[in-house]
């Protein structure tokens, strides 16, 4: 069985190679020049452009390396799945769908469950490891699939960013929302409904906010000991570890995995960002 993943899921190279999954790379221009995400690019230069007064811009896969990759899979005989990026946040979702039904016309055989995962970052990420794991164990695609999507249907994301100029860069908020944000030193508070984001709090100042993230983790997660919760940042290590710390002290969950955010969120959240993933029921 075939597992394929985004590098929107922001799990390093080596997990990929380690674990036979197949990667897809999103891609990133910068300056003209384009990169397969994880592949031909280091995040880290993505948030050196951005803090030198770039704005690095990202596109999904192509139609054309998608009906490849199922061409591909119909002719090899196996089965696969493709847990892909929310479709709220990027197009990959939908093509690799059309790009599936194209292939089946011409081979029927394919057998290729493709699952919206709602989910992003490392949110994304922990689908992708589960995936893993349940193929291991020896589950069905079918079984995969359906711990999959309760799973992706659960996942809780809440993040904070440094600086609201980079997002007023991307778009993603306005330039005068910004500039007040700045000088307030206003931090908002962000999570993921039906895959896609929204802001739901603000806060003045770094510290406040990560107190506000432990406070929505206790109300939000469910048997947070028995869980691996995973930590994304914005090229700031520093201010994961102290979000580790404390969600340590408070929950002594199972696991606390730190990664860094991928070039293709981080060219829209930029430096600074910190993100946490939890589940609000246990299957």
């Amino acid at each position: 069985m075939r597992i394929f993943a985004d590098s929107a899921s922001d799990l390093p190279k080596s997990f990929f190679d380690e674990n036979d999954v197949t990667l897809i790379p999103l891609h990133v221009l910068i300056d003209g020049k384009e990169y397969e995400d994880i592949l031909e690019i280091d995040s880290r230069e993505v948030y050196k452009t951005i803090r030198e007064g770039g704005q690095p811009k990202t596109s999904q896969i192509s139609p054309e390396e998608l009906l490849e990759r199922w061409t591909e899979l119909s002719k090899s005989g196996e089965e696969g799945i493709y847990i892909a990026f929310s479709s709220e946040l990027s197009g990959t979702y939908n093509t690799a769908v059309m790009m599936r039904d194209q292939v089946k016309e011409e081979n029927e055989n394919l057998n290729l469950i493709i699952v919206d995962s709602k989910c992003a970052s490392l949110g994304y990420g922990l689908l992708i490891k589960e995936a893993v794991r349940l193929r291991n164990a020896g589950e069905t695609l079918e079984e995969i699939e359906e711990k999959i999507r309760f799973m992706s249907e659960h996942m809780e994301h809440l993040f904070t960013v440094e600086d609201l100029d980079y997002m007023a860069r991307g778009g993603r908020v306005s330039k005068a929302s910004a500039f007040i944000g700045g000088l307030l030193n206003i931090k908002p508070l962000l999570h993921v409904e039906d895959g896609k984001l929204v802001p739901i709090e603000k806060h003045r100042g770094r510290k406040r906010v990560l107190r506000r993230i432990i406070e929505l983790m206790e109300e939000r997660g469910d048997h947070l000991a028995k869980q691996t919760i995973a930590i994304s940042h914005g090229d700031d290590e520093a201010i994961a570890l102290e979000l580790k710390a404390l969600v340590e002290e408070k929950f002594s969950p199972k696991n606390v995995e730190i990664h860094m955010i991928g070039s293709v969120i981080g060219a829209h959240a930029g430096p600074g960002t910190v993100s946490i993933f939890f589940l609000n029921k246990l299957n």
